[in-house]
């Protein structure tokens, strides 16, 4: 397919097992342009976007922008769990676009807020976002390989979605039971994190405690948790992912109270879209409001599921479509 040349923004969304890229024509994501690559069979970024511009007809793009599972500063990107050079001149080189940037992956999944059709996003908690200002303060909260949280600010100059890694923070205990959870994941490793709780590893480690608990050693992948559950064949399942949103919901809680988002607090990630079924029931909404003094504040915090797989995407179009834009 022959695209117009220095029309299209080329984005990408690189996870540490796969890369998406897609075309957008300023904020809107092209959806027949979306190619998935798999990491393994490449030796680093560059190969992968000049395969995906020859894929798409020698396309040549106006602008690029990235986001990346992992943090980013001044121009270079880290990845967690991948072994690549990720930054602005690798980009440029690439893809041979004037415009580049690169977004920490949470970042991106910030700029997409207010840009994903309304039935990609899953009420949990009611609140009063919806007439809330559109300048209030937003929160996105990724749930998936990893866990971490990024405030998406309204000011003057346009959006800005701060950087962050919080689920290295340390795990919030309410109790006896999240007490010994916390400590029976920092005999494994060394401090109990909120990654190490919050994440798809983390499911599995609330599955392995609850088994301890019990008296007995069993293992399970997060999908099979989620789908013992769902079933209702295994009852460790359903008091793991309970055990899970509880937690979830007394993090996702305090760092409302940090941001004070009065714009909507957003989970997105495919374990957020997993356990989506259970965020409505009194454990994670016990955990929320559960703030003392605090807790009839707290109501005015609403919460969301984002349901959208390629919120990223949209978000790398959104803020490079806007970069564009502001060039003189």
């Amino acid at each position: 397919m022959k695209h117009p040349a220095n029309s299209l923004s080329l984005v990408a969304d690189i996870g540490g097992t796969n890369t998406r890229c897609a075309l957008a024509d300023g904020p809107t994501v092209l959806p027949d342009s979306i190619r998935r690559y798999s990491n393994a069979d490449y030796a680093d970024l560059k190969t992968v976007l000049k395969q995906y511009l020859t894929d798409e007809g020698d396309v040549d793009p106006i602008a690029a922008c990235v986001a990346v599972a992992g943090p980013v500063r001044d121009g270079c990107a880290k990845m967690t769990n991948l072994d690549w050079q990720i930054d602005e001149q690798t980009l440029a080189e690439a893809t041979q676009a004037e415009t580049v940037a690169i977004l920490n992956d949470l970042q991106a999944q910030g700029h997409a807020l207010g840009h994903l059709a309304s039935d990609a996003v899953r009420p949990v908690l009611a609140g009063p976002a919806e007439t809330a200002s559109a300048q209030e303060t937003k929160l996105v909260v990724g749930v998936g390989t990893g866990f971490n949280a990024a405030p998406v600010f309204e000011t003057a100059g346009g959006r800005v979605v701060a950087a962050s890694e919080c689920g290295h923070a340390g795990l919030p205990v309410a109790g006896p039971l999240e007490q010994a959870l916390a400590d029976f994941v920092a005999k494994a490793h060394g401090f109990a994190a909120i990654e190490d709780v919050l994440s798809g590893r983390g499911l599995e480690r609330v599955y392995a405690f609850l088994a301890n608990q019990d008296g007995v050693q069993a293992q399970a992948t997060a999908q099979a948790i989620v789908a013992g559950a769902a079933s209702g064949e295994d009852a460790r399942a359903v008091r793991a992912i309970k055990l899970f949103v509880k937690v979830l919901g007394e993090v996702c809680g305090n760092l409302a109270l940090i941001q004070l988002p009065f714009g909507g607090v957003y989970l997105v990630g495919g374990v957020a879209r997993a356990v989506a079924p259970y965020l409505s029931g009194p454990e994670f909404e016990g955990g929320f409001y559960s703030k003392g003094r605090f807790s009839d504040f707290m109501t005015g915090f609403s919460v969301s599921v984002i349901e959208d797989d390629y919120a990223a995407l949209t978000g790398a179009a959104t803020h490079v479509s806007t970069m564009v834009r502001d060039l003189p």
